[in-house]
């Protein structure tokens, strides 16, 4: 396997419509994802788009540790043509940062609760229901194919802060909610 060069925010892949995937048992789509799983793993992150290593198609991969999740952890995923069904209007804030966005992290609105589909790469439909961390992951990785980032929903950009201070939003936020 081989590990690919990821975008970052900037470049105009991350910016554009992916296209479907026509046939996703297609070697070279295998070859992709599977490449794309080694990137995600050495970076290290718990998601990623085709998008974010210059390749336009609709194909995400995840991986939603336990620790990561409260508990509930999430082998290596791949989407190919994935789709998003919110379950219910229950919102929750939460961090994200980027592998495109090194450095940063912001607070985002995400649904709590979803249904997602796509395909695997063996071709088989592949359909689950997610929330909290899992849910955010998924949302966040379906965005890049629509060239949205993470920033574009933060709703007030001073909730966007490099990690080494984003512990003072947290702070702040705490301090609110106790007075």
């Amino acid at each position: 396997m081989a590990l690919l060069k990821i975008a970052r925010m900037g470049h105009p892949v991350l910016r554009a419509k992916a296209e479907p995937v026509r046939d996703p048992t297609d070697p070279e789509i295998r070859r992709l994802a599977a490449d794309m799983i080694d990137t995600m793993l050495d970076a290290p992150g718990v998601g990623l788009a085709a998008p974010q290593v210059h390749q336009g198609l609709r194909i995400i991969v995840i991986r939603v540790p336990a620790d990561r999740s409260g508990g509930e952890s999430v082998p290596d995923t791949v989407l190919i043509n994935p789709e998003i069904e919110p379950l219910g209007d229950a919102m929750e804030l939460g961090w994200e940062g980027c592998l495109s966005i090194p450095g940063l992290r912001g607070l985002v609105p995400r649904h709590s609760r979803i249904r997602y589909r796509g395909i695997g790469v063996d071709g088989e439909p592949v359909e689950r229901e997610a929330e909290g961390f899992h849910a955010r992951v998924v949302q966040h990785e379906v965005d890049h194919l629509d060239g949205v980032l993470y920033i574009d929903r933060i709703p007030d950009l001073r909730l966007l802060a490099f990690n080494e201070e984003s512990h003072h939003i947290a702070a702040a936020l705490a301090a609110q909610q106790e007075g």
